[in-house]
């Protein structure tokens, strides 16, 4: 069954953008080009409303991963080091591994830049949040670049209730817009505890 406006279609439940690719897409693309190779992923945040069209600079990509081990991340960030990103964080897997063991953020670009960024966010069942929304990805396209989000209450929910800055606030309206045909009110009742855990 697919549903269709303007802006976007969803085909097999995967959410087709109507658009072009920009030069942040292409930079999240390639990233996730070699991601996918080693874990599964989820792309959160900001990046979120500006792939559905929300006109708004950002420095820095939020993305999910399932807490590695030491061996697989090693293979990950040799790939990535194969594939022109460095890590702010070291240039060795001595170096950055203390930073996944204690669940800290880190932070990729591609070689001679510092801008736009990947952050990458470790999470586990430690997080459950967070996990949550790892374990319930919503697909999403644009051209031929596809990748996972949260579902789309989920994220507007999460934006309203635990980052709740303005750009955040702005960031849900724009998708409470985009998306107003397909949202599930239910589904907000479902999510709003879940997300308030963050909280506490």
């Amino acid at each position: 069954m697919s549903k269709q406006n303007r802006a976007y279609s969803i085909e097999n439940g995967i959410i087709i953008i109507n658009r072009e690719l920009t030069k942040l897409d292409l930079f999240v693309k390639d990233f996730l080009d070699v991601l996918k190779r080693h874990s599964n992923y989820l792309v959160v945040s900001g990046f979120v409303s500006i792939s559905t069209g929300r006109t708004r600079g950002t420095e820095d990509v939020d993305i999910l991963v399932q807490k590695p081990s030491k061996i697989d991340f090693a293979l990950l960030l040799d790939d990535l080091f194969k594939n022109k990103f460095w890590c702010y964080q070291g240039d060795t897997i001595d170096e950055i591994w203390k930073y996944i063991e204690n669940r800290d953020n880190i932070r990729f670009a591609k070689e001679g830049e510092t801008f736009p960024n990947v952050e990458f966010i470790s999470v586990d069942k430690s997080r459950p949040t967070k996990y949550f929304e790892f374990t319930h990805p919503q697909g999403i396209k644009i051209q031929d670049f596809e990748f996972k989000i949260p579902p789309i209450e989920f994220e507007i929910l999460y934006k309203e209730i635990v980052l709740a800055g303005k750009k955040d606030v702005e960031d849900a309206r724009h998708l409470r817009t985009f998306f107003s045909d397909i949202i599930k009110r239910e589904r907000f009742k479902e999510y709003e505890p879940i997300i308030k855990k963050e909280l506490k």
